[in-house]
């Protein structure tokens, strides 16, 4: 085993997801306490044109899985390449993003190689004998639990999105590549991808995104939360919602935040209209940075917000997108 901190660079249509770079800041960390190096496992058809980005970023080693058969994602073709890429690189630790590839992919894979797994992480560390230490969130984040590995088999991680920042480019960077060949499994060919479609269109997913818009039932209507929409757009950001405004119908419950929603942790998140019950709060209590908008001044989700806009929201959403798109241009 090298003392090497892997990270799988995950990628949607030719495109590396964010959380796969801000791995990279997390596993150079570690690997300075490890003494190894940072490297990638890139898997797709056609992905080679992200060697670049990922050496940049820091990786050291990029191990590429390319072939037709990772065009799109499939949970047993991609669990074979995995397989094969961290056998063949052998590392100490593997860093993953804790999306809906991650989770499904990081159980499978850890146990074929018998690996240890913590998910969805938002700190993670080493101690002086190698073993693996995480922080990861646990009844809905109101406790936080330490996980910690055994040393001498692979240690597995998943680790939240923007738990951690991208690191900046450096185009001085270079990394060794190396092709890893993936034989073929008949049994692979039980599951066949056609075709992945987004439930919410082209509208970003609230657990992946940067930036959280989210509006609740004093919305009074799905049509009033186009606002928000345009708000998160020009912040390139998703939109989410309370559990109110989803029961009432005016956003669907994929992009319900909260208790019996989704836990997301955006590095912004602006409230609009929403009082801030403890539901709703175990969902994004994590955020970087919370902005609330209330006509309330003694709604409970003041008490947690960095920064408590006390106006109308149907009149201080509009000006606070137009001025974002004066700065923007």
């Amino acid at each position: 085993m090298t003392k090497d901190v892997l990270v799988f660079a995950e990628q949607r249509d030719g495109v590396l997801h964010p959380a796969a770079l801000q791995a990279i800041s997390a596993a150079a960390a570690l690997s300075a306490k490890t003494g190894g190096r940072v490297t990638a496992a890139l898997i797709g058809a056609s992905v080679g044109g992200l060697v670049e980005k990922l050496e940049q970023a820091g990786a050291a080693v990029v191990f590429v899985a390319e072939d037709a058969r990772f065009e799109r994602y499939n949970t047993m073709t991609y669990t074979r390449a995995l397989t094969a890429v961290l056998q063949q690189a052998d590392p100490q630790i593997v860093l993953m993003p804790a999306t809906f590839m991650g989770r499904d992919l990081g159980p499978r894979v850890a146990v074929r190689l018998n690996a240890g797994l913590a998910t969805d992480c938002t700190e993670v560390d080493v101690d002086d004998k190698g073993a693996l230490l995480v922080r990861r969130p646990i009844f809905n984040g109101k406790a936080y639990g330490t996980v910690s590995f055994r040393a001498d088999r692979l240690q597995m991680a998943s680790v939240r999105p923007n738990s951690f920042l991208a690191p900046a480019a450096d185009a001085g960077r270079k990394a060794e590549r190396v092709v890893v060949t993936v034989p073929h499994d008949p049994s692979d060919d039980r599951q066949t991808t056609r075709e992945i479609i987004r439930t919410g269109g082209e509208e970003k997913d609230v657990t992946e995104a940067a930036t959280v818009v989210a509006g609740g039932r004093s919305l009074k209507s799905a049509d009033n939360f186009k606002m928000l929409f345009e708000l998160a757009h020009v912040l390139d950001g998703a939109v989410g919602a309370s559990r109110a405004a989803c029961d009432a119908g005016y956003q669907p419950h994929s992009r319900q935040v909260g208790l019996t929603g989704k836990t997301i942790t955006p590095n912004l998140y602006i409230a609009c209209g929403i009082s801030g019950a403890i539901q709703h709060l175990a969902g994004m209590r994590g955020s970087r940075r919370i902005v609330a908008i209330n006509t309330d001044n003694q709604a409970p989700i003041f008490k947690v917000a960095d920064i408590g806009v006390v106006a109308d929201m149907f009149q201080f959403v509009p000006l606070l997108t137009a001025e974002i798109r004066k700065i923007r241009g």
